[in-house]
């Protein structure tokens, strides 16, 4: 693509939504409130549609259709592209193919969708307010997406659902609650510019604020404060690294309700062929940047021992990945026995006890490079 200094037309359309909704979303909703006052019952639809919106994007637009980290039952689909397109941010069809692009391209100032390397209002949203070529739907990169049933309903009738939801369910929600105006302010404005923009953080601070733990090959960040805000998305270096593992937050303690959701559908049978990266590959690439990061700085701040430095470092590099690879090895290895059912159940044990004792091997070894590559912190 060739850079042009001439602007893609303004798309009045979507600014008026943008601008419309803030207005509505900063005045009048908290004069009514003032002035009115809001049910309780209405707040707590106002929480329910919230994580409709919110999930919808990142559990179903996101990591299943978008990455195929995992397959739902058509229950879940379906509540799914409902509620995508009560967070009016387009069909899956249109979402999925930038966001493919976004990956595929990530920080191209001129074919990536988002181009973080444009500055956060562009991330943000302003590659939304012109008619980008980067942005416009390619019907290449979402071939599976197109044989899809309900794929193909949610884009040929998306704008009708998305009136349906965004402005008829809450006057009619809000009608039943006693106050039908309430109602479109709270489940209506308010809960759609909130969604809006904490979804867009994605695009934008998680590529500007955070850091980088697997990779530092694009701009993407990990980020807990943003995570907060976006159902889990603001593990955001792990998932560009590896984007087809269901989950964002890779530690228990990490903040990743759409990891938790889909974990928990599938007790239920209505999530299944959950993607996981291999362990080995997420350890070998924290080490490698441990690695990277570590040299930089011996390098940038050199001395005399600098060389010496840098040899001992290359050295537990060495023997880290040594026993790494032992241990990926081993555990494979163990995984294939289970998955055949073994019936020879001393080559069960046996292989069992190695795992375990590469594992205790493997601890000591990363506790050594710790300790090691943290003197340069």
């Amino acid at each position: 693509m060739e850079k042009t200094t001439e602007q893609p037309a303004r798309r009045f359309d979507v600014m008026s939504i943008f601008v419309g909704t803030g207005l509505v979303a900063a005045l009048v909703v908290p004069w009514y409130g003032l002035t009115y006052g809001y049910d309780t019952l209405l707040w707590a639809l106002f929480i329910i549609f919230m994580f409709w919106n919110g999930l919808s994007i990142t559990a179903g637009y996101h990591r299943l259709w978008a990455h195929k980290s995992y397959q739902a039952h058509f229950i879940v689909r379906l509540v799914f592209a409902l509620g995508g397109a009560l967070a009016l941010q387009n069909s899956i069809k249109v979402w999925c193919s930038n966001h493919r692009n976004h990956h595929r391209y990530v920080d191209d100032e001129l074919r990536d969708p988002y181009a973080p390397v444009k500055g956060l209002w562009f991330s943000h949203i302003g590659w939304m307010l012109r008619d980008y070529d980067a942005s416009k739907l390619t019907e290449a990169n979402i071939t599976d997406l197109t044989a899809d049933p309900l794929v193909a309903f949610q884009h040929k009738y998306y704008w009708l659902l998305a009136f349906t939801l965004n402005v008829l369910a809450p006057l009619g929600l809000g009608a039943l609650a006693g106050d039908a105006i309430g109602g479109l302010l709270l489940l209506g404005f308010l809960r759609l510019v909130i969604c809006h923009h904490t979804t867009f953080f994605i695009n934008s601070l998680a590529h500007y604020w955070g850091d980088q733990p697997y990779s530092d090959e694009n701009s993407a960040r990990d980020n807990a404060y943003v995570a907060w805000l976006t159902y889990g998305e603001g593990y955001h270096n792990f998932h560009h690294t590896f984007q087809w593992d269901y989950r964002n937050g890779l530690r228990w303690y990490q903040f990743d309700p759409t990891k938790w959701l889909i974990g928990s559908l599938s007790l239920l049978r209505l999530t299944y062929a959950l993607k996981r990266v291999a362990p080995e590959k997420i350890e070998a690439s924290i080490v490698q940047m441990q690695l990277k990061q570590a040299t930089t700085r011996i390098l940038k701040f050199r001395d005399l021992n600098a060389d010496e430095m840098l040899s001992r470092l290359d050295q537990e590099y060495d023997k880290l990945l040594v026993t790494l690879n032992a241990w990926a090895s081993c555990r494979h290895e163990w995984l294939e026995l289970k998955k055949a059912n073994m019936t020879h159940k001393w080559q069960h044990n046996e292989v069992r006890l190695k795992l375990r004792q590469l594992e205790a091997s493997l601890e000591l070894q990363r506790f050594r490079w710790q300790m090691f590559t943290q003197q340069f912190a």
